[in-house]
């Protein structure tokens, strides 16, 4: 669980070490309405819900820190993703089994929010997989910019499993 994680924030990290802060910050039209480095911010403020969700035993997806520094400033976003590596390689196996509270909104024409049991665990699995479906947005981003992007980013664990298969029976 951890080792996936780490696998999944080290993606991250070689693309942030492949980039320019110029291409981090582009919003490219009419094709996007966000930068990459805003979907890595996004991606790393849910890590940081968690964070302090363990804290408080609620976690709220909700709460972001919607621009800022993150978004815009790669060492920012490489040093985030540390702290949020430390921070999961301090975790144990009962931590992971804690229970937690989960508050999100759930209605796009109203606001109403919903509180719902669930556990550490289960959670980290949540935001790995949220973490890859933005690599993807952003691996479509960098095929605007014509840019190369590490292999495997955005590819979820079981479309990876599936194309392995593939190749072998090719």
């Amino acid at each position: 669980m951890i080792h996936s994680q780490i696998n999944i924030l080290k993606q991250a990290q070689s693309y942030l070490c492949s980039v320019t802060a110029s291409q981090y910050n582009e919003i490219v039209k009419p094709l996007f309405i966000s930068s990459a480095g805003a979907h890595i911010r996004h991606i790393l403020d849910h890590y940081r819900a968690i964070i302090t969700g363990l804290e408080a035993g609620l976690i709220d997806y909700d709460k972001r820190s919607r621009g800022g520094c993150v978004e815009t400033d790669i060492d920012e976003a490489l040093t985030l993703i540390t702290q949020i590596e430390k921070f999961l390689l301090s975790l144990s196996p009962t931590q992971l089994q804690q229970t937690l509270q989960l508050s999100t909104e759930v209605c796009v024409e109203r606001k109403q929010v919903e509180v719902v049991g669930t556990t550490l665990a289960r959670e980290l699995v949540f935001v790995g997989s949220h973490a890859i479906h933005h690599y993807a947005m952003i691996e479509q981003i960098s095929k605007a910019q014509k840019l190369a992007t590490p292999e495997q980013f955005g590819i979820a664990p079981a479309t990876a499993t599936f194309l392995r298969n593939e190749a072998r029976v090719s």
